[in-house]
């Protein structure tokens, strides 16, 4: 084990958590992983099934006569890192650091969401210590990129309908709903001229960034919107032309920065800097308690002739960025707080032939997510582009009826005097796509604290991570 976790309680959690940091499985790049979990089945003479896009199931007997229960967890983590990582998701392993009651990785996402619904289910797999009733561990691939693998996945090897998803983060809370959701790529033709002039490069950085799902409530500043606002309150005070623009590859995660280049016209530098000196004040006041961090960084280039947007492309994409939805767009009128429907401009691309961008639209009403995919898909043909919708996924629908949250909130206030609470997640589950395939499921969501999940600054409570583990293996008991 690594030297940093041993020792760490419950050893084999955070063992199995360990080699699975030495893994790469950024979405996309699940392969070795999934082939990890067919060698491990394979090695405790356990019974599996391996598809075609490289989910697997592992099934282990009960230790007593009950009907089967589902654990499941996905493979893949968001691969995001500092601008100044050199690491490589494709082949280098995470590098694990604790920091006090947190486990983090150096410059990188941890991969807490979902590796630690991985390591708990390895760590009861090859236990005969632990009483559970008949297990069906299902773990899934490429959740974050549209819950791809359960998507594509043939359900109807699980017998069970009692289904525990430990891909939550925060503990004292049973999910028993969540939004379903898709993405929309929008591609809008641009062309290009000559223009004379000094180039720069503009970044809006030092966003906090986050999980467009669970974080969306935050009020961050999302920075391909941020950046579309002061490009078009730039172009009320100085002269200049748009040469380059990008931020984001991933449309589950709110954009912690974007890159511009421009062609500042000649005797407009003052009139630029003087610009972006009190942009940057007055958007930093606007964020402050939220992200008061916003920085516009900007770094002079040479003089010369470039290629810039025409001055109809350059309206169309001012255009956009200042009229596509973005952050909360409804509340619940049912469930106080509850995020309803949002959407989130993750990936902004400005290449030779379009515009391209990708939004993440989420809510728990499916008629609201068809008027978000009409309403960008609207704006994109009305500035002569077109609007694709990929990876749709259902909503997880509440279940007044669950006996199986009943007792896991009856567990929890035994074992710890407190309550759980009982609510709906504004993020995507895994959970609809079950529910939806298997006729009367009764699912919950659980997982231990998590902060800042989808960012290099993601933790994993390790005395979270513990307590949730002996909740956990004490449901399954009763189960």
């Amino acid at each position: 084990m690594n030297a940093v976790l041993e020792g760490l309680e419950p050893v084999r959690v955070f063992y199995y958590f360990e080699q699975l940091s030495r893994i790469p499985h950024g979405s996309g790049n699940t392969g070795k992983i999934s082939g990890y979990l067919v060698s491990f089945a394979k090695e405790h003479g356990l019974e599996y099934i391996q598809d075609e896009l490289g989910n697997v199931v592992i099934f282990k007997e009960g230790t007593k006569d009950a009907p089967p229960v589902i654990l499941q967890g996905h493979m893949d983590m968001v691969a995001e890192k500092r601008p100044d990582s050199g690491h490589d998701f494709e082949k280098d392993p995470l590098v694990l650091e604790v920091d006090g009651d947190n486990l983090t990785a150096r410059d990188t996402t941890l991969g807490g969401d979902d590796g630690i619904a991985l390591a708990y289910a390895l760590a009861i797999l090859e236990s005969s210590e632990y009483e559970h009733p008949p297990l069906e561990a299902v773990f899934t691939v490429d959740e974050e990129i549209g819950l791809l693998g359960a998507r594509g996945m043939d359900l109807s090897c699980l017998k069970s309908k009692r289904m525990i998803n430990l891909d939550s983060e925060e503990e004292g809370i049973l999910w028993a709903g969540c939004a379903g959701g898709g993405s929309i790529h929008v591609e809008i033709p641009v062309r290009y001229i000559q223009s004379e002039g000094e180039q720069v490069s503009v970044s809006i950085c030092g966003l906090k960034g986050g999980h467009s799902g669970s974080d969306i409530h935050q009020k961050r500043g999302n920075a391909h919107i941020l950046m579309g606002r002061f490009l078009y309150e730039l172009d009320q005070a100085a002269e200049y032309e748009i040469a380059g623009l990008s931020g984001g590859d991933k449309d589950n995660v709110i954009p912690a920065r974007c890159d511009a280049r421009l062609v500042v016209s000649p005797g407009q530098k003052e009139q630029f800097f003087s610009f972006i000196e009190s942009w940057q004040r007055d958007i930093r006041r606007e964020y402050a308690g939220s992200d008061e961090d916003i920085t516009v960084d900007a770094k002079m280039g040479g003089e010369g002739t470039y290629e810039v947007l025409d001055p109809s492309a350059k309206s169309r994409l001012l255009f956009f960025l200042m009229q596509v939805p973005d952050g909360v767009y409804k509340y619940s009128g049912v469930c106080r707080h509850l995020v309803e429907t949002s959407s989130n401009l993750g990936v902004l691309r400005l290449e030779k032939d379009a515009l391209y961008g990708v939004s993440g639209v989420r809510s728990s009403i499916e008629s609201a997510i068809g008027h978000l995919k009409e309403k960008i898909g609207f704006l994109a043909e009305f500035l002569g582009g077109t609007a694709e919708v990929s990876g749709c996924y259902p909503a997880w629908e509440y279940r007044t009826d669950s006996q199986l949250r009943g007792l896991m909130a009856e567990i929890y206030e035994e074992m710890y005097q407190t309550r759980p609470k009982i609510m709906a997640i504004h993020a995507g589950l895994e959970c609809g796509v079950f529910y939806q395939a298997i006729p009367g499921l009764d699912c919950v969501s659980i997982g231990p604290d998590m902060k800042d999940i989808h960012t290099p600054d993601e933790t994993l409570s390790i005395s979270s991570t513990q307590k949730v583990f002996a909740y956990l293996l004490e449901v399954l008991r009763r189960l």
